[in-house]
């Protein structure tokens, strides 16, 4: 059962302009746009050729790769004049004399003010790393522009608009100045592999450049602009950038199907009556059992399930046992650090996995790298694809100054590949971590907790905190800090869940969606909420909404929406859109 007449929204891909640019070793980060849309619930259709975008006829098209040829762009232009709403981000460069825009060379990163659509972001400019503005030449009817891009810092000079707005015909081309999913990518992963140390904070916080490489000396955020401090004085990464761009992505697509009166109906992050998840993980370094009992009786107390990551030998049999009987996860903590005689190589990340599979007798489906050792670009998600791993947790903090959301995100994401590849995705689910042992002595103290945990409710995303039972058991002041978490999680509704149930859901939530654009209420998991907008920006109501209960007899749209929707008519704000369950 599929909910009827909805909005079809496609993602332009020419293969061989793609094919081109991976032939030179580019990537096509642009292709983030399914994941991007896909964890946001909402379907979608692969368009490519003039014969498939007539046969969808989508309501909404972003581009992702375009080969700019003369015929490919007379049919973009075609499909917005006959009504079309066409989304570039940074793209169709050619269409910008057509356009009486011209380019501005932007090398460096910008700032972005997007108005009404993060009111996430609590009015903040967001970072975003790839630029290419357009300015209008001239003030053209039917030309629009909205927000502001900022060059350099969040006080740099303006420089053009976020994004600007042409009416062509009946439709609507809407090109932004910044690269939406290619800024994405770039917080989440960096912008190219790990092969050296970062660059160390100027504060004495976070000395990256120790010689180790880990994941956090490829992140993208400056030192200066991106972190503010607690009261205390602690310093933290404070915004989720790459989270706040994919609402500014999705509400442009809510709103703009909308307001042209369709329905698009999209999954929510989380089951019904959950807001927001949060995670305990657990890493065993030094494998004292007494450690691990110490652990596992405070999460008893507090009545908290967690994600155990299990370093080689790991602990001893009992303590299995014990842990897997009160309905924790039993997962891998893969030692590559040199200093610890690790390696980092796929033969000795099996190895070690498979030490740690025999001696607890579990599957094992979760890794985090020890001290977030991390080379490359995608060899881990490869390795954890072969070796069954199908959630990652590598990607976190490992100073006391770059805790927070370092990577710009706290949801979890499938990463995308390299150009070697062709930028497919990987099928490991990443869950990056806020931060290691608040109140250890040479790490952050609990003075973020509520920062953090505030930050992540604004968004619905998942708090992912990282302790070790050796502090807890030996430092009172991390063991406290855990309670902590833990309250005040709780206290503003969060659920605990482990990493796998994180994985299986999110699995069983995008069954929903399928390759052909629409969502399929049938094979719907049990808990999961689907909504829908009701009102255009302009507040007024759409078609399929209260219209819905009035359509002429014999019509399937009103009966299907009220049988899927159990009579319940509540709404909420998703995504800055006003939406109602279905």
């Amino acid at each position: 059962m599929v909910v009827p007449d909805t909005a079809t929204i496609g993602i332009w891909l020419d293969s061989k302009a793609a094919d081109k640019r991976w032939r030179y070793g580019l990537n096509v980060f642009e292709l983030y746009l399914k994941e991007i849309l896909a964890h946001a619930g909402i379907p979608y259709v692969m368009l490519g050729d003039r014969e498939a975008l007539e046969k969808a006829k989508p309501d909404v098209l972003l581009i992702a790769v375009s080969g700019e040829s003369n015929i490919e762009l007379e049919q973009l232009k075609h499909y917005v004049k006959d009504g079309g709403i066409l989304i570039s981000y940074a793209g169709l460069n050619r269409m910008a004399g057509a356009l009486q825009c011209r380019e501005l060379v932007c090398r460096e990163p910008v700032y972005v003010t997007t108005p009404h659509l993060n009111a996430a972001a609590g009015g903040r400019k967001l970072r975003a790393l790839q630029a290419k503005p357009w300015v209008r030449i001239d003030r053209r009817e039917g030309a629009s522009e909205g927000g502001h891009l900022f060059k350099g810092s969040p006080d740099g000079d303006p420089i053009a608009a976020a994004y600007l707005e042409f009416e062509l015909g009946a439709g609507k081309l809407i090109r932004w100045n910044v690269n939406i999913p290619g800024t994405i990518v770039g917080l989440q992963q960096g912008d190219g592999p790990v092969i050296e140390d970062g660059v160390p904070a100027p504060d004495g916080t976070g000395a990256l450049d120790e010689g180790i490489l880990k994941a956090d000396d490829g992140c993208m955020l400056d030192w200066a602009l991106d972190r503010e401090f607690t009261g205390a004085g602690m310093p933290y990464y404070a915004l989720p950038y790459a989270d706040l761009w994919k609402e500014v992505l999705v509400s442009q697509v809510l709103r703009e199907s909308a307001n042209i009166g369709r329905l698009l109906p999209f999954v929510d992050y989380w089951p019904d009556h959950t807001e927001q998840v949060a995670m305990i993980s657990l890493d065993s370094d030094f494998n004292h059992d007494d450690s691990a009992l110490a652990a596992l009786a405070l999460l008893e107390e507090m009545d908290v399930r967690a994600t155990w990551c299990l370093i080689e030998p790991g602990y001893s049999k009992p303590v299995y046992e014990r842990v897997a009987a009160a309905g924790h996860e039993l997962a891998f903590h893969y030692n590559a650090l040199a200093q610890e005689r690790g390696k980092w190589e796929q033969a000795e990340f099996n190895r070690q996995l498979e030490v740690i599979r025999c001696a607890t007798g579990a599957r094992i489906v979760t890794n985090k790298n020890h001290y977030t050792r991390f080379e490359g670009w995608g060899e881990l998600f490869r390795w954890c694809e072969e070796a069954g791993i199908v959630n990652d947790q590598s990607r976190g903090p490992s100073k006391k100054g770059n805790i927070g959301f370092l990577f710009g995100t706290c949801h979890p994401y499938f990463p995308i590949a390299w150009s070697d590849e062709r930028n497919r995705m990987y099928r490991v689910l990443e869950t990056g971590y806020l931060t290691p042992d608040l109140a250890y002595p040479s790490l952050a103290d609990t003075s973020v907790i509520i920062p953090l945990l505030n930050r992540v409710q604004e968004v619905r995303g998942a708090a992912h905190f990282l302790f070790h039972p050796i502090h807890i058991l030996q430092k009172p002041k991390v063991r406290d800090a855990l309670q902590q978490v833990i309250r005040e999680a709780k206290a503003r509704g969060y659920e605990f869940w482990t990493s796998e149930d994180l994985y299986r859901w999110e699995q069983a939530r995008r069954s929903m969606l399928s390759d052909d654009g629409k969502l399929h209420l049938d094979k719907a998991p049990e808990g999961a909420v689907v909504w829908v907008p009701v009102t255009g920006s302009g507040g007024e109501t759409i078609a399929g909404t209260e219209e819905a209960e009035e359509t002429a007899p014999g019509s399937t749209e009103a009966p299907m929406l009220r049988e899927a929707s159990g009579i319940d008519p509540e709404t909420v704000m998703r995504f800055g859109v006003l939406c109602r369950r279905i």
